[in-house]
């Protein structure tokens, strides 16, 4: 549980370090990650376009930038926020609340996720085609 938490908490910590693109994505090039190609090819954000902005916006305590940059990524980042501390209290104490919390999840909760994610992609399309202020 401790390897657990400290990736999260890693996360956060790098999200925190980095500054939040102002056009919402983009933000992932500060770690020399090259920027997106399908943009330029194929004229549409990607699937995860935002993520890492949505990432720094959340651990800077910027919840509504983080909404509105991918709101997936919000999600995300509370969920990784929610299992740092969970994994960090297990690891600390030896309590069995991981594997009660992470042992439940189901099925339908993957396919629910999955469904957020895909939702949050069409926000990002439609955001990139100027349908949103």
């Amino acid at each position: 549980m401790f390897t657990a938490s400290l990736a999260c908490f890693g996360l956060l910590g790098l999200s925190a370090w980095l500054e939040p693109s102002a056009s919402g994505m983009g933000t992932h090039t500060q770690m020399g990650i090259p920027a997106c190609a399908w943009p330029s090819t194929i004229g549409l954000p990607c699937p995860s376009c935002g993520m890492t902005t949505a990432f720094a916006c959340a651990a800077d305590g910027r919840f509504i930038d983080s909404l509105r940059a991918q709101p997936g990524g919000f999600l995300l980042a509370i969920l990784v926020a929610a299992a740092a501390l969970a994994t960090m209290y297990a690891a600390m104490t030896g309590s069995k609340l991981c594997s009660v919390l992470f042992g439940s999840v189901s099925g339908t909760a993957w396919w629910s996720l999955a469904g957020v994610l895909l939702v949050s992609w069409g926000y990002k399309i439609a955001l990139w085609k100027g349908l949103f202020p």
